[in-house]
């Protein structure tokens, strides 16, 4: 089963095997009569990935659901989901996952409206952008605010106001949701965060001296490729919270060296958590129309989960919040076709 990240992220990451490629979910119930939804796949150019450090393309893959209803009613505008992906993968694998298109096609046999829904793929040398702002792996966060929104309104028919635009994700997709949620309540109108990650602080747990050792023989971006799958998550961490400009090759600074530049390292990354960044964001998740969090039981992540529940209910700030019977990936298709869609549904405006 594919890893996650949370609390004590360095620990679950590389005191685990390697993620599998691929991971099996619950296939969703397949419901008669319901009508095919159309997937177009495009290339949508990003002004704010431009002239990374990495190298990412700035031309990012993307996949746009049309509802079934769509060429048939040429005349009508549709609310738009946008959908993130998980840590080490990209968009493809995350429309497998969770089971596209039957779980868009069955929600909307079961009654959720008619709805686009829009998966970017922010996958990097590192496997996965953080949905982050920075210079060595680019401004992802603004991809998506901005550029991909943008773009999208403009080549599609959709209704251009922040109260039909949903946000949604998985994983480190769901921290992406926080993370985005949170500072951009200008442009999403209702929030869904599916067993988000990174959530609190973290610290160094299991960067000892045999990881600096490691980290230290790379000397390019090919012998990163190398490297394990949690010790490649570290590096995907720092690439998106602790760039920097002037370390060459990886453009990145990890928490090694002596006391003071640990510390260092530890803050900016502490300063991308959004149980820290909360409190300076409730004006800004008192505005949405909608919020929603779960979690599986069994999940690594529960517990971050659990913490930012209490911190939305310290606030007021309404929301729903479900820890299910299932571990960090079984149910997530399952998810989406009976509870996500449905959500945003209810949540969205409409036209008339």
């Amino acid at each position: 089963m594919r890893k996650f990240w949370g609390l004590s992220l360095l620990a679950v990451l590389i005191l685990t095997p390697a993620a599998s490629a691929q991971v099996n979910t619950l296939v969703p119930e397949k419901v008669a009569g319901a009508k095919p939804v159309k997937i177009e796949r495009i290339k949508v150019h990003s002004a704010a990935i431009e002239g990374n450090l990495e190298g990412e393309s700035a031309d990012r893959d993307v996949l746009v659901i049309l509802p079934p209803g769509y060429a048939a009613n040429p005349a009508r505008r549709y609310p738009v989901v946008y959908a993130l992906h998980g840590y080490s993968i990209g968009a493809e694998q995350w429309a497998n996952e969770i089971h596209v298109p039957g779980s868009v096609e069955g929600a909307f046999a079961k009654g959720a409206r008619e709805m686009i829904v829009v998966m970017p793929d922010s996958k990097t040398v590192h496997n996965g952008s953080m949905y982050s702002r920075s210079q060595t792996t680019g401004d992802f966060e603004t991809f998506i605010a901005r550029d991909l929104v943008a773009y999208i309104d403009r080549h599609y028919r959709t209704v251009p106001a922040r109260e039909s635009r949903g946000l949604v994700g998985h994983s480190m997709g769901g921290y992406g949701a926080s993370r985005i949620g949170m500072k951009h309540a200008d442009v999403f109108g209702a929030l869904y965060m599916m067993s988000p990650c990174c959530l609190s602080p973290r610290g160094a747990m299991g960067l000892d001296e045999k990881a600096e050792a490691a980290f230290a023989g790379v000397k390019s971006i090919e012998d990163a490729k190398k490297l394990g799958w949690g010790q490649r998550a570290t590096l995907a961490a720092a690439a998106a919270w602790s760039p920097n400009p002037t370390n060459a090759p990886l453009f990145l600074d990890l928490p090694f060296g002596d006391e003071k530049q640990r510390a260092d390292v530890l803050a900016r990354w502490a300063a991308n958590a959004p149980l820290a960044f909360i409190d300076q964001h409730v004006a800004d998740l008192r505005r949405y129309r909608a919020i929603a969090l779960d979690v599986g039981d069994k999940d690594g992540l529960v517990g971050d989960a659990g913490k930012l529940h209490d911190a939305l209910n310290r606030y007021g700030i309404a929301h729903g919040y479900e820890v299910y019977q299932g571990d960090h990936t079984s149910h997530i298709g399952v998810r989406m076709q009976e509870q996500v869609l449905p959500f945003f549904s209810r949540s969205l405006s409409f036209p008339n």
